[in-house]
């Protein structure tokens, strides 16, 4: 009996071992993918953002132009 729970002793210390390991990097991969998706949202926002004062200078600068021509 005693060579039994020390087999089932080990055995389950190992399996424990990996256990934990997969559980952890299950986490790890779950956290990873947050972050790839939390830097992706942010390039589209920054893209969006870049775009934004593109449209808007362009419009200013058609104003300029509009206004320069008034003025002459």
């Amino acid at each position: 009996m005693s060579a039994f729970l020390k087999t089932a002793g080990r055995w389950g210390g190992v399996l424990t071992i990996v256990l934990l390991v997969i559980t952890l990097l299950k986490q790890l991969i779950a956290l990873v993918s947050f972050i790839m998706v939390a830097i992706k949202i942010a390039l589209v926002v920054v893209f969006v953002g870049l775009m934004l004062l593109i449209v808007l200078s362009m419009l200013r600068g058609r104003g300029r132009r509009r206004r320069d021509v008034d003025e002459l």
